[in-house]
């Protein structure tokens, strides 16, 4: 940690620095260190530096440090990609016998009597659960603070949100207390703390991976309740330091194996979008993006600037937003006393078939699509959510859910998306960092993290 008096600022490059979860996990196959070893050294991390970013709202380390004594001792399974590795993953998934509150203090004791089905499958692949890690009430913005847990700062610049609602997620990834984290998304929240925080994450295809043990805990409360149906859009999806990391933790969270083609991006036709109506985009945002788009003009990858087959992205927001309320509020009434009924709902999957289809017409001519993932770098910390005050871009208040223009591209049609991270700007005096998301046709998870990978391979060359 920083002396008293010296700035607390983590350097970019520092954070790069820090081993990934294929990389842990190949020191422990070749007994270069021991599982012990790997989980004691993510916890001692944890503890030098958790105290100033609060990202592990809810430690297990004594488990931790169990479990990774009894996989040393116990004789090594083949098929296990993250055998020893530890992680966290976001508060709102259920691990046993830890609470799950969303950031409610009335369910400080509620304690979850099994893991949730991507717990599951993490631990088969041998990961190592040390703790749960910090959200936004009802992950609902883009900052990472609760009653229960205190807020979570961004490890580059302690003022700063790191994001949400996968906040801590990406704090805890991006400070190198651990390789990789499990967030959700609906309203970019994998997306914003990856770029926000300068790390890697990826949005799955809508159905790609379960979240069954993803619970509001009022509903675990509601007798005669067993599981909640999948929500529409809402997605979980990975945050690592690598591509390599989120191929993997995508494939072990998958319901079912994925395609790979093996196309290189120069043979890729590719389409950015860098301007939308009704989302403005920062300048601090901006630079970098269009430095990386010319960076791979002049390594050869084809980009077209516009297209006529790109949805109308400002008729499919306000279907979003709608479709987005209704499903993080259960249905219940607007603020204006108003539900929706069922016609309603029926006209929003209409509108998100067309929208899907108009996206599959679309990637009949290109592979990929390049954006911003917000308007903005990280902000500042503040009392309101993001979504109930402004954004600052370009000089100008802008309204917050602005920004959810650039997150619902991809949320509404069910699309994946990775975000890399692309370098760095300046916004409101800060230097901080800055990813792009690469948005791909649906079930191509994995072709959309190789791309990204080799757009940071060309920017980084």
């Amino acid at each position: 940690m920083p002396a008293e008096g010296e700035t607390s600022r983590m350097a970019y490059p520092q954070l790069t620095d820090k081993a990934g979860a294929l990389a842990t996990a190949l020191a422990i196959r070749t007994r270069k260190i021991s599982v012990a070893e790997a989980v004691d050294a993510a916890i001692t991390r944890a503890g030098h530096l958790d105290a100033e970013i609060d990202a592990i709202a809810v430690p297990d380390f004594e488990r931790a440090c169990e479990t990774a004594r009894a996989m040393d001792n116990a004789p090594r399974r083949l098929g296990q990609p993250l055998f020893g590795v530890p992680m966290t993953i976001k508060e709102s998934f259920d691990v046993a016998g830890l609470p799950t509150t969303w950031g409610h203090g009335e369910f400080r004791e509620t304690i979850a009597p099994q893991d949730a089905l991507l717990v599951r499958r993490l631990k088969a692949a041998g990961a190592i659960i040390i703790g749960k890690t910090n959200v936004p009430v009802d992950l609902t913005d883009w900052q990472s603070f609760n009653p229960v847990y205190g807020r979570t700062a961004n490890p580059h610049n302690p003022a700063r949100s790191p994001g949400g609602s996968s906040g801590g997620s990406a704090a805890a990834v991006a400070s190198g207390m651990v390789p990789c984290d499990y967030g959700t998304d609906i309203g970019g929240s994998v997306r914003v703390p990856a770029h926000f925080c300068g790390v890697w994450g990826h949005k799955t295809t809508w159905g790609l991976v379960p979240k069954h043990g993803h619970d509001h805990p009022a509903m675990s409360r509601r007798e005669g309740f067993l599981a909640a149906a999948d929500g529409p859009l809402s997605i979980a999806g990975p945050l690592a330091r690598n591509a390599a990391d989120l191929a993997v933790l995508t494939e072990v969270g998958a319901e079912f194996p994925l395609r790979r083609h093996t196309r290189t991006l120069k043979d890729c036709r590719l389409l950015a979008v860098t301007r939308l109506p009704g989302a403005p985009v920062d300048a601090s945002v901006l630079g970098p993006t269009e430095a990386a788009l010319e960076a791979l003009a002049r390594a050869g990858v084809t980009i077209d600037r516009a297209s006529d087959l790109l949805p109308d992205q400002a008729r499919h927001y306000r279907s979003y937003l709608k479709m987005m309320n209704i499903a993080m509020s259960g249905g219940a009434p607007a603020p204006d006393g108003t539900r929706a009924s069922a016609a309603d709902w029926f006209a929003l999957m209409n509108a998100q078939a067309a929208c899907i289809a108009e996206w599959e017409a679309l990637f009949a001519r290109y592979d990929f699509v390049l954006a911003p993932p917000t308007p903005v770098l990280a902000v500042p910390h503040s009392d309101k959510a993001v979504f109930r005050g402004s954004l600052a871009i370009n000089g100008a208040d802008e309204p917050g859910s602005c920004g959810l223009v650039w997150s619902g591209m991809a949320t509404f049609p069910g699309l994946p998306s990775t975000v890399l991270p692309i370098g760095s700007g300046t916004y409101l005096g800060a230097e901080l960092p800055c990813g792009m998301q690469v948005i791909g046709p649906r079930w191509s998870d994995l072709d959309c993290i190789a791309a990204a990978e080799a757009i940071g391979n060309i920017l980084h060359s």
